[in-house]
């Protein structure tokens, strides 16, 4: 199955800022304390604490420091006490003095490149293949910046991965346009990268039942639909729901990444349906359907990192187990890009997108609706030139109107189907991928696209982002390899008919 809020589920997206105003308020105020008795052999060799925003001449005192960390001074557990009073020393930095820390860590401690050179050439004097590999061993080491050795230290410590996890969050607003911290966060990236490996990863169901502080996360980290609160939460973990997280040994209470399922019968066409809360409750044993509505990542921090596509395999495995009467694992997906294509598009090609029929029953409505108006209230007479759809969409409640949503219907399915299928751009070696990020996801997972929904999230948010329009993405179990190599092996998306159908003019 591969490597960013909605109604519904999409690529993993990364919880809101809303959702945590700053990260470092969250959970990593409580490594000062954490680490306090473990940085305390340490004081000694620190001396005073620098000043929040690290002017020069304290950065200077702290490069010192950092060296110490380097040299492993006094073994394994100095390296460990300096390792955690560097930290607490930059968790009690204001955001410029964070800067300033990062900012000397990318620059006086990236890869010596002399070296390098002297590495290089040993290597390739090497007078035998014994010499060969010992000169390529010592390349190797050459060519690690020592920052990434000192990142390795927070290792050992009490959350020192949650620390590092946070530390690129933050590290990758400030790294935009700024080559070295880029650099710094590049390194930090492929360092978890290592570490989170989806063999590391454990895969557990979380329930009404697991403690408080972990439902609490579940809240704060919805980045799809977001939970109104305990209620709201409570009935997402009934007997007709599943919740599963990959969670990480070294952050046993923190997911990484969440999917939300529904034991449905049917594959579900509408997510104000399958989110209402007054909705009975069903027999799970009765389902026919799982459908997946969401899937978040919990940690800003691994943005990059893919392990949803592992997550849904396993879930998908867990509940043929477990529900051997389901038959179909699909999603209830919203298509994020498309309003803001189409209404390019719309500037483009104007009422060149309808054809001639949809045009004159656009307009047909759109003139009764006027005269409506005009009985109503009086007007200055203008003459609206602007396209037919565009003057469509720009009706109040356009969505609600029977008559006016009904014509519309056929002309955005169509363009909605030719932006999901046709629509692609090329990323890295020339291949070909979906424009929109969500497609992308799945097809590269092996899922085929199965039905287009017409208005199934009326929400505002919906409305705004792809004018009310959802795509089930289906994973048939058999078919799910030969789906993944014929999107990235040749670029071709696995449609069923139906969604073929619509792509036709009058379709």
């Amino acid at each position: 199955m591969s490597d960013a809020p909605d109604t519904t589920i999409l690529e993993p997206v990364p919880p809101s800022q809303a959702a945590q105003p700053n990260f470092l308020d969250r959970a990593l105020d409580n490594l000062r304390t954490r680490w306090r008795e473990i940085a305390a052999s340490a004081r000694g060799a620190v001396g005073a604490p620098p000043r929040t925003h690290l002017p020069k001449e304290d950065a200077e005192r702290l490069k010192e420091q950092i060296e110490a960390c380097l040299d492993s001074r006094g073994g394994e557990v100095s390296a460990r006490a300096r390792a955690a009073q560097l930290g607490r020393t930059y968790l009690a930095l204001d955001p410029q003095g964070r800067r300033n820390f990062l900012l000397m860590l990318a620059r006086d401690f990236d890869v010596d490149r002399d070296a390098v050179m002297d590495a290089m050439a040993t290597f390739q004097t090497a007078p035998d293949p014994v010499a060969r590999g010992h000169a390529e061993r010592s390349l190797r080491r050459a060519l690690e910046p020592p920052r990434l050795r000192l990142l390795t230290q927070f290792n050992a410590l009490p959350e020192g991965v949650k620390f590092l996890v946070d530390l690129r969050a933050e590290l990758m607003e400030m790294a935009r346009g700024e080559p070295l911290l880029q650099a710094l966060e590049d390194d930090l990236k492929n360092l978890l990268r290592a570490w989170f490996d989806v063999g590391f990863l454990e895969m557990h169901r979380i329930t009404w039942d697991s403690p408080a502080s972990l439902l609490e996360k579940l809240i704060k980290y919805e980045a799809v639909h977001e939970i109104s609160g305990w209620q709201d939460l409570k009935d997402r973990l009934d007997s007709d729901r599943r919740c599963f997280a990959f969670f990480h040994p070294r952050m046993p209470h923190e997911p990484l990444i969440f999917v939300e399922v529904a034991l449905v019968q049917g594959m579900s066409d509408n997510v104000q349906a399958l989110l209402d809360p007054t909705a009975p409750v069903c027999d799970p044993k009765s389902a026919d359907s799982a459908i997946f509505y969401s899937i978040s990542n919990a940690q800003v921090g691994l943005a990059g990192i893919s392990f949803g596509n592992f997550l849904i395999k396993r879930v998908v495995d867990g509940l043929a187990t477990e529900f051997p009467n389901i038959k179909c694992y699909a999603t209830l997906s919203p298509i994020p890009g498309f309003r803001r294509w189409f209404d390019r598009a719309l500037d483009r090609d104007g009422d060149a997108l309808l054809t001639n029929p949809e045009a004159e029953r656009i307009a047909e409505r759109l003139a009764e609706l006027d005269r409506g108006a005009d009985a109503d209230a009086s007007t200055d007479g203008g003459i609206d030139d602007s396209p037919l759809l565009a003057r469509a969409l720009a009706v109040p409640g356009w969505a609600e109107d029977e008559e006016l949503q009904k014509r519309l219907r056929g002309p955005l399915m169509r363009m909605g189907v030719h932006y999901l299928t046709t629509v692609q751009e090329a990323k890295g070696h020339g291949r070909a991928r979906a424009l929109d990020p969500v497609a992308h996801f799945h097809l590269t997972n092996g899922a085929r696209m199965e039905r287009l929904n017409w208005l199934a999230d009326r929400s505002g948010k919906g409305l705004k982002q792809s004018l009310g329009m959802m795509i089930n993405y289906r994973y048939r179990l058999g078919e799910i390899d030969a789906n993944h190599e014929a999107y990235t092996g040749e670029g071709r998306i696995i449609t069923s008919s139906a969604v073929r159908s619509l792509g036709k003019a009058g379709g």
